[in-house]
């Protein structure tokens, strides 16, 4: 029979001649509980994955399944019906409705585009005949300005000027009035030399009379009255709208524009030949 010896301290197992016992492998019993630990989580986690794809697939089969399917729905999308009363859907229900057209009234209606501004328009001569002045009956006449008293107009080489007129130019200045050559009821001036008064370019000239239409037209000009008693402003025959004024002391023919400048450029007053 062995002897009983005494287990040393855990750390010095190697007094009293002990010796830890050998037959059994170390850890054994920890290791068959980490494998039996991890079968069990390997196992778990397989029986999750199933369980969730096949919730997942009982999703996808239910939203798959319309309970109405319509004909109408454009573009190849499902669209279910909304039912009746009566429970039975109602063809169309799932159409949209157009929005009816607006009728335009007084107050919504688009107001149209206000016109655009036209030019001034002259004054309306007096109709009366009688309000014309009349020419002194003379073998002449000259033409003053109103806003330059001491100017008359005068041929000076071929243009008509509004000039002071000399001792040696008065026979620059004296004109004669005859009836319109395009029409009677207007005026149209001569030269002591026979030539005509016409605009040219819109400038005043002194030129013979060609015998054409045109000529006819450019010399021929028409009285109207303004506000001012004695005073007169003359329009053009074949460009209405447009009258004889002096710019520059040089006669031109230019629209009409309603301005106090233009007003008093544009009258005139006849008086007896200087000449």
């Amino acid at each position: 029979m062995s002897e009983d010896k005494s287990r040393p301290p855990q750390d010095r197992p190697w007094e009293s001649g002990w010796a830890p016992d050998t037959t059994r492998a170390p850890g054994t019993r920890r290791l068959w509980l980490a494998g039996a630990l991890a079968l069990a989580t390997i196992t778990a986690c397989a029986t999750a994955i199933t369980v969730m794809n096949s919730e997942a697939e009982e999703a996808e089969s239910r939203a798959a399944e319309p309970t109405t399917l319509s004909s109408s729905a454009p573009g190849g999308l499902i669209s279910f019906a909304t039912p009746s009363a009566t429970g039975t859907p109602e063809p169309g229900a799932d159409r949209p409705h157009p929005s009816p057209t607006p009728t335009p009234s007084a107050s919504t209606a688009t107001p149209s585009p206000k016109p655009e501004k036209k030019a001034p328009k002259p004054p309306k001569a007096s109709p009366t005949p009688s309000k014309h002045p009349k020419p002194p009956a003379s073998t002449g006449i000259s033409i003053r300005s109103v806003n330059f008293p001491d100017r008359y107009w005068r041929v000076s080489d071929g243009y008509v000027r509004l000039d002071q007129i000399g001792s040696g130019q008065r026979d620059d200045a004296t004109f004669k009035r005859v009836a319109g050559l395009s029409d009677s009821s207007c005026y149209s001036f001569t030269t002591a030399d026979g030539r005509y008064l016409r605009h040219r370019s819109f400038v005043l000239v002194a030129n013979s009379d060609d015998g054409s239409s045109l000529f006819r037209q450019d010399a021929t000009f028409c009285p109207r009255v303004w506000s001012r008693s004695g005073t007169l402003t003359l329009e053009s025959v074949n460009y209405p709208g447009r009258f004889l004024r002096h710019r520059n002391f040089q006669l031109r023919l230019d629209p009409f524009e309603n301005s106090r400048q233009y007003y008093s450029d544009a009258s005139f007053q006849i008086v007896s030949g200087l000449g």
